[in-house]
């Protein structure tokens, strides 16, 4: 697995996540397993087959937090260079294309979210801005076209 981008809160949100899934998501399971062979035949018990399915995807889910955090790579706003694009970083473009000022942040693909401005690190905008500097010119390529920027600033 890659390097994963996590903000300190959202390193902190997997870990609480984790601790609630091996204790109480794994007894949750355990009891609607217990419940389902209580019914009888298990090869006929589509109850049975159900939890056994939830305790794969718990399990499964598990070992995706863990390895997340194994690999994570904390965002340190007080580290953020601002003479460049990196992840953690504000950025102010310039749309040549609308003639407007867009604000991204540039973060982990776990904590992006497009309709408030947090954008991925490994989606074709933020690609194309990492490295660059204040003034920099950059063509994306998006499902509507290409979409040209200006770095216009950088926090």
């Amino acid at each position: 697995m890659a390097e994963v981008y996590l903000t300190k809160e959202a390193y902190k949100d997997l870990e609480k996540k984790l601790a609630y899934l091996k204790s109480d998501g794994r007894v949750d399971v355990a009891n609607k397993i217990r419940v389902a062979r209580s019914f009888g035949d298990i090869s006929e018990n589509s109850e049975y087959d159900a939890a056994r399915e939830e305790e794969a995807i718990l399990e499964q889910e598990i070992i995706q937090i863990e390895e997340t955090l194994r690999n994570a790579q904390i965002i340190a706003k007080t580290n953020t260079d601002t003479s460049k694009v990196s992840v953690g970083a504000t950025v102010v473009v310039y749309d040549m294309k609308f003639e407007e000022e867009m604000t991204f942040k540039i973060m982990g693909s776990i904590e992006s979210d497009p309709t408030k401005g947090l954008i991925s690190n490994e989606s074709p905008t933020g690609k194309a801005l990492i490295g660059k500097a204040v003034g920099d010119e950059v063509s994306v390529q998006t499902p509507v076209g290409i979409q040209k920027y200006r770095v216009v600033a950088i926090s």
